[in-house]
Protein backbone atom coordinates (compact mmCIF):
# COMPACT_ATOMS: atom_id res chain seq x y z
CA UNK A 1 0.00 0.00 0.00
CA UNK A 2 2.37 2.26 0.73
CA UNK A 3 4.68 2.00 -2.49
CA UNK A 4 1.19 2.86 -4.32
CA UNK A 5 1.23 5.63 -2.54
CA UNK A 6 4.79 7.02 -2.50
CA UNK A 7 4.34 6.13 -6.64
CA UNK A 8 1.43 8.76 -6.73
CA UNK A 9 2.80 11.16 -4.71
CA UNK A 10 6.01 10.70 -7.19
CA UNK A 11 4.01 10.52 -10.81
CA UNK A 12 5.13 7.30 -11.87
CA UNK A 13 1.96 6.17 -11.44
CA UNK A 14 0.50 8.72 -14.04
CA UNK A 15 3.14 7.00 -17.23
CA UNK A 16 0.66 5.45 -19.03
CA UNK A 17 1.03 2.14 -21.55
CA UNK A 18 -0.66 1.86 -24.75
CA UNK A 19 -3.24 -0.98 -24.56
CA UNK A 20 -3.61 -3.32 -27.74
CA UNK A 21 -7.06 -3.50 -29.22
CA UNK A 22 -7.68 -7.45 -28.56
CA UNK A 23 -7.51 -5.72 -24.52
CA UNK A 24 -9.59 -2.56 -25.20
CA UNK A 25 -13.15 -4.45 -23.88
CA UNK A 26 -11.05 -4.70 -20.57
CA UNK A 27 -11.03 -1.35 -20.23
CA UNK A 28 -13.56 0.90 -18.65
CA UNK A 29 -13.80 3.04 -21.61
CA UNK A 30 -14.98 0.55 -23.60
CA UNK A 31 -18.22 0.62 -21.77
CA UNK A 32 -18.72 4.15 -23.05
CA UNK A 33 -18.04 3.76 -26.79
CA UNK A 34 -21.26 4.13 -28.59
CA UNK A 35 -20.55 0.56 -30.72
CA UNK A 36 -24.46 0.67 -31.43
CA UNK A 37 -23.78 3.86 -34.16
CA UNK A 38 -20.37 2.25 -35.32
CA UNK A 39 -17.92 4.55 -33.09
CA UNK A 40 -14.79 2.44 -32.70
CA UNK A 41 -11.73 2.46 -30.86
CA UNK A 42 -8.63 2.98 -32.65
CA UNK A 43 -5.96 4.03 -30.04
CA UNK A 44 -5.83 3.83 -25.82
CA UNK A 45 -3.68 4.94 -23.07
CA UNK A 46 -4.22 3.77 -19.86
CA UNK A 47 -2.57 4.66 -16.64
CA UNK A 48 -3.53 3.82 -13.08
CA UNK A 49 -5.55 6.88 -12.63
CA UNK A 50 -6.85 7.74 -15.84
CA UNK A 51 -8.10 6.13 -19.63
CA UNK A 52 -7.48 8.00 -22.74
CA UNK A 53 -9.80 6.53 -25.56
CA UNK A 54 -9.22 7.94 -29.09
CA UNK A 55 -12.30 6.99 -31.32
CA UNK A 56 -13.22 7.70 -34.46
CA UNK A 57 -16.05 10.28 -33.21
CA UNK A 58 -14.40 11.57 -30.03
CA UNK A 59 -11.86 11.27 -26.91
CA UNK A 60 -13.21 9.72 -24.32
CA UNK A 61 -11.71 10.47 -21.00
CA UNK A 62 -12.28 8.31 -17.94
CA UNK A 63 -10.74 11.12 -15.55
CA UNK A 64 -9.44 9.23 -12.16
CA UNK A 65 -8.92 11.48 -9.01
CA UNK A 66 -5.72 9.59 -8.16
CA UNK A 67 -4.06 6.41 -8.50
CA UNK A 68 -4.80 5.28 -5.47
CA UNK A 69 -9.01 6.69 -5.44
CA UNK A 70 -11.47 4.26 -7.71
CA UNK A 71 -13.79 6.96 -8.13
CA UNK A 72 -13.49 7.70 -11.84
CA UNK A 73 -15.47 11.20 -14.19
CA UNK A 74 -16.58 10.33 -17.45
CA UNK A 75 -15.85 13.16 -20.19
CA UNK A 76 -16.37 12.71 -24.06
CA UNK A 77 -15.40 15.51 -26.24
CA UNK A 78 -16.50 15.02 -30.06
CA UNK A 79 -13.92 16.58 -32.50
CA UNK A 80 -16.52 18.34 -34.36
CA UNK A 81 -17.67 20.09 -30.89
CA UNK A 82 -14.15 20.51 -30.01
CA UNK A 83 -11.02 21.22 -32.10
CA UNK A 84 -7.85 19.56 -31.64
CA UNK A 85 -5.17 22.23 -31.87
CA UNK A 86 -1.34 22.63 -30.54
CA UNK A 87 -0.33 18.67 -30.57
CA UNK A 88 3.16 18.05 -29.63
CA UNK A 89 5.15 15.20 -28.92
CA UNK A 90 8.34 15.05 -26.39
CA UNK A 91 10.64 12.04 -26.78
CA UNK A 92 12.94 11.02 -24.04
CA UNK A 93 16.44 11.68 -22.78
CA UNK A 94 18.50 9.50 -21.79
CA UNK A 95 17.45 8.73 -18.38
CA UNK A 96 13.68 9.67 -19.00
CA UNK A 97 11.06 7.09 -18.25
CA UNK A 98 8.40 7.99 -20.73
CA UNK A 99 7.76 9.94 -23.98
CA UNK A 100 4.77 12.72 -23.41
CA UNK A 101 2.08 13.74 -26.41
CA UNK A 102 0.54 17.39 -25.43
CA UNK A 103 -2.67 18.69 -27.47
CA UNK A 104 -5.46 20.89 -26.58
CA UNK A 105 -9.21 19.51 -27.57
CA UNK A 106 -11.21 22.57 -27.31
CA UNK A 107 -10.32 25.09 -24.19
CA UNK A 108 -8.71 21.79 -22.20
CA UNK A 109 -5.28 20.90 -22.34
CA UNK A 110 -3.83 17.33 -22.10
CA UNK A 111 -0.05 16.26 -20.96
CA UNK A 112 -0.16 12.99 -21.71
CA UNK A 113 2.83 10.37 -20.54
CA UNK A 114 3.84 7.05 -22.51
CA UNK A 115 6.13 4.74 -21.80
CA UNK A 116 9.13 5.48 -23.85
CA UNK A 117 9.61 1.93 -25.51
CA UNK A 118 6.04 2.80 -26.97
CA UNK A 119 6.92 5.63 -28.73
CA UNK A 120 6.69 4.13 -32.36
CA UNK A 121 3.32 3.53 -31.67
CA UNK A 122 2.31 6.67 -29.88
CA UNK A 123 3.95 8.63 -33.51
CA UNK A 124 0.98 6.85 -35.14
CA UNK A 125 -1.41 8.72 -32.53
CA UNK A 126 0.48 12.14 -33.60
CA UNK A 127 -0.10 12.04 -36.94
CA UNK A 128 -3.73 11.15 -36.61
CA UNK A 129 -4.08 14.25 -34.20
CA UNK A 130 -1.78 16.56 -36.36
CA UNK A 131 -3.94 15.61 -39.29
CA UNK A 132 -7.44 15.92 -37.71
CA UNK A 133 -6.28 19.33 -36.76
CA UNK A 134 -5.48 20.27 -40.26
CA UNK A 135 -8.52 18.84 -41.79
CA UNK A 136 -10.80 20.62 -39.20
CA UNK A 137 -8.96 24.24 -40.12
CA UNK A 138 -9.02 23.62 -43.69
CA UNK A 139 -12.83 22.87 -43.66
CA UNK A 140 -13.76 25.97 -40.93
CA UNK A 141 -11.86 28.44 -43.68
CA UNK A 142 -14.11 26.66 -46.33
CA UNK A 143 -17.36 26.60 -44.56
CA UNK A 144 -16.26 30.72 -43.93
CA UNK A 145 -15.85 31.45 -47.36
CA UNK A 146 -19.04 29.50 -49.01
CA UNK A 147 -21.07 31.79 -46.00
CA UNK A 148 -19.42 35.01 -47.51
CA UNK A 149 -19.92 34.52 -51.16
CA UNK A 150 -24.02 34.03 -50.12
CA UNK A 151 -23.81 37.08 -48.34
CA UNK A 152 -22.00 39.13 -51.20
CA UNK A 153 -24.72 37.61 -54.19
CA UNK A 154 -27.20 39.06 -51.64
CA UNK A 155 -25.31 42.12 -51.39
CA UNK A 156 -25.21 42.52 -54.74
CA UNK A 157 -28.77 41.76 -55.64
CA UNK A 158 -29.85 44.32 -53.00
CA UNK A 159 -28.04 46.88 -54.81
CA UNK A 160 -29.20 45.78 -58.59
CA UNK A 161 -31.58 48.00 -60.13
CA UNK A 162 -33.62 44.21 -60.76
CA UNK A 163 -37.59 45.48 -61.38
CA UNK A 164 -38.87 45.57 -58.18
CA UNK A 165 -41.92 43.26 -59.41
CA UNK A 166 -39.33 40.48 -59.93
CA UNK A 167 -36.63 41.62 -56.39
CA UNK A 168 -38.73 39.61 -54.09
CA UNK A 169 -38.82 36.51 -56.32
CA UNK A 170 -35.39 36.50 -57.32
CA UNK A 171 -34.26 37.23 -53.52
CA UNK A 172 -36.72 34.42 -52.55
CA UNK A 173 -34.82 32.01 -55.10
CA UNK A 174 -31.60 32.98 -54.17
CA UNK A 175 -32.03 32.47 -50.36
CA UNK A 176 -33.41 29.40 -50.67
CA UNK A 177 -30.60 28.17 -53.24
CA UNK A 178 -28.58 29.57 -51.09
CA UNK A 179 -29.81 27.40 -47.96
CA UNK A 180 -29.90 24.30 -50.01
CA UNK A 181 -26.06 25.34 -51.05
CA UNK A 182 -25.05 25.78 -47.68
CA UNK A 183 -26.49 22.73 -46.02
CA UNK A 184 -24.80 20.81 -48.55
CA UNK A 185 -21.53 22.53 -48.25
CA UNK A 186 -21.96 21.92 -43.97
CA UNK A 187 -22.80 18.69 -44.15
CA UNK A 188 -19.35 17.93 -46.30
CA UNK A 189 -16.91 19.60 -44.76
CA UNK A 190 -18.07 19.85 -40.87
CA UNK A 191 -17.17 16.74 -40.76
CA UNK A 192 -17.80 14.24 -37.50
CA UNK A 193 -16.51 10.96 -38.35
CA UNK A 194 -12.53 10.88 -38.57
CA UNK A 195 -12.15 7.00 -39.09
CA UNK A 196 -10.47 7.65 -42.25
CA UNK A 197 -7.65 9.37 -41.01
CA UNK A 198 -7.05 7.10 -37.94
CA UNK A 199 -7.02 4.03 -40.49
CA UNK A 200 -4.17 5.71 -42.45
CA UNK A 201 -1.85 6.56 -39.52
CA UNK A 202 -2.45 3.65 -37.07
CA UNK A 203 -1.18 0.97 -37.58
CA UNK A 204 -2.11 -1.45 -35.05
Amino acid sequence: MFKKIAADALGISDIGTIISPVDYDKTDADDYVMHEDNEKIYFLIKTKADEYCFTNLALIHVDGESAISSKRTLKRYPYFQHKISGVVLETAGKIDMDVEIKFNIGPINFDIDVRKDQIEQLKDLYKALIQISELTAENELYIKMASQSLDKAVSVLQNSRTDDSNLANTYRELTDFGFTWLTSVHGQYHVKDFGEVFEKYINN
